[in-house]
């Protein structure tokens, strides 16, 4: 069994690398995410040209017709560099339209979705509370109803910003009356959701790691790196673990929802416990081995950390899916 990328995963993954450099540097990120709203129109044209937006959907639908995979490739590479993006959200709303709707919703809201035009936004759940992701802007809103999902449309929906400690992104909580109900479950869609947010952490956490090692490489103490000191070079060997375990997590899950559907629910949910610890855990160690200049407000790595605390608690806490792998093996 082959377990690296193919060439189309590679290239994939070389483009969206330099692009996202390219286009993130860290003063950019800065710039948005103190700016009114953190999301540049620009930049999502500059994945619609790319085709980012419908990398997951079906050609049938205007999508790439590739898979979960491919949609895990770009999310790490995005929580790499703290993008500012509306991107998961949109993913995720048509990962739930073309796994819950209609043939008529499909067709209605599918295309737009896949090219950027029409972007789509989904409701995530924020322990406690549901929370909306890139809301504003968006052409339609998928809200959880039961076990299904209900479309809305922005101007029938009441919007309130919420003030997060992650400022990279818009979060909204939502009001909704009516709706059009899709006829199927969103359970698949939530668990690519949960995939998503995992890899997202797992990029997250491999910048941190990157940033501590870089920095202990070049700060001297007593004539050495300090990296050469068992204290931190202990610390940043359990930085590594904690970020390659997420990852192989993460990357099994999504596996999984390509090819076999029944792991999905439980590879999805040990992705998203292990990512969320492992990325809250990474991001604090970074800090401590920055030492002082970690703790101002002129290092970036304070975005990392509010990021990974925010997405730690995005479609579920470690701690709701440890419960949740629990309860499918049997365990409570």
């Amino acid at each position: 069994m082959d377990f690296d990328f193919n060439d189309e995963q590679r290239e994939i993954k070389s483009t969206a690398h330099e692009f996202l450099a390219s286009r993130f540097k860290p003063e950019r990120v800065r710039e948005l995410a103190e700016s009114e709203s953190p999301y540049d129109d620009g930049l999502w044209r500059e994945f619609s040209d790319l085709g980012w937006p419908g990398i997951s959907i079906s050609e049938e639908h205007g999508g790439q017709g590739l898979g979960t995979v491919e949609l895990v490739i770009l999310q790490e590479e995005l929580g790499y560099v703290c993008a500012p993006s509306p991107f998961i959200a949109n993913a995720l709303a048509g990962a739930a339209i073309e796994g819950a709707g209609s043939d008529e919703q499909k067709s209605k809201w599918l295309p737009g979705i896949a090219s950027g035009e029409a972007r789509g936004s989904a409701e995530m759940t924020c322990d406690p509370d549901p929370i909306l992701g890139a809301a504003r802007g968006a052409s339609i809103l998928v809200l959880a109803n039961g076990d299904g999902a209900k479309l809305v449309e922005p101007e029938d929906a009441e919007l309130e910003r919420i003030d997060m400690i992650d400022s990279t992104r818009a979060y909204f909580r939502v009001k909704a009356d009516g709706g059009e109900e899709m006829p199927g479950e969103i359970a698949h869609a939530g668990s690519i959701g949960q995939i998503a947010m995992a890899a997202e952490l797992v990029g997250i956490g491999q910048r941190a790691l990157d940033m501590a090692v870089e920095y202990a490489k070049e700060r001297q103490q007593f004539g050495r790196p300090i990296g050469a000191y068992q204290a931190v070079s202990h610390r940043l060997a359990e930085m590594l673990w904690d970020v390659e375990e997420a990852r192989s997590l993460t990357y099994s899950a999504a596996w999984a929802a390509d090819s076999d559907p029944d792991l999905v629910p439980i590879a999805a949910s040990m992705a998203k416990a292990r990512a969320s610890d492992a990325a809250t855990s990474v991001t604090h160690n970074a800090i401590q081995t920055l030492g002082g200049i970690g703790f101002t407000w002129e290092h970036d790595i304070h975005f990392f950390l509010k990021r990974a605390r925010a997405s730690a608690q995005m479609m579920g806490s470690a701690r709701l899916h440890r419960d949740r792998v629990a309860s499918l093996v049997g365990m409570s």
